[in-house]
């Protein structure tokens, strides 16, 4: 059963104080759940946040499925997001995800057997005048992708 720690308790407790209603903490509230959860942000996770926000579960099940930027499966140690919203895709994304999978032996959305990477495409990243884009474990973004970036990154994490 998942259970916050005391600083992430603490963390959402505040973040409850913040905000004039309990809902618009959701979204910090899940970031710190899913950063203690390994990853990724289980049912159970949600049943603690519904009992410690004191609001119902269908209320941060809204949250959690509408943005792509929590997973609801488990990730690997490198979640690799590329952006293939329009701009990334007409500057070969779907073809660069494609490319990592094939190279990591995973389909999208999949982790690999070593734990080490999961590929997912990401509807949009917000950075359209250095597409393609992608994103890897929600804090580092590489721009401008190309090929040879794509093998350089995969070589530096593995």
């Amino acid at each position: 059963m998942f259970q916050l720690s005391k600083d992430g308790l603490a963390f959402v407790k505040n973040e409850l104080t913040r905000y004039e209603t309990k809902r618009s903490a959701v979204l910090p509230a899940l970031f710190k759940a899913q950063e203690e959860n390994g990853g990724w942000v289980s049912p159970e996770v949600v049943v603690h946040l519904s009992q410690v926000m004191d609001i119902p579960m269908s209320q941060i099940n809204e949250v959690l499925t509408f943005y792509t930027m929590y997973n609801k499966k488990p990730v690997g140690k490198h979640h690799i997001q590329v952006c293939c919203n329009i701009s990334c895709a007409m500057a070969g994304a779907h073809e660069m995800a494609d490319y990592l999978c094939d190279k990591l032996g995973v389909h999208d959305g999949e982790m690999t057997k070593d734990g080490r990477f999961t590929i997912s495409r990401a509807e949009c990243l917000g950075s359209c005048d250095t597409a393609p884009v992608m994103q890897i474990n929600m804090d580092e973004y590489i721009e401008n992708l190309t090929y040879p970036k794509l093998d350089q990154m995969i070589k530096e994490l593995k």
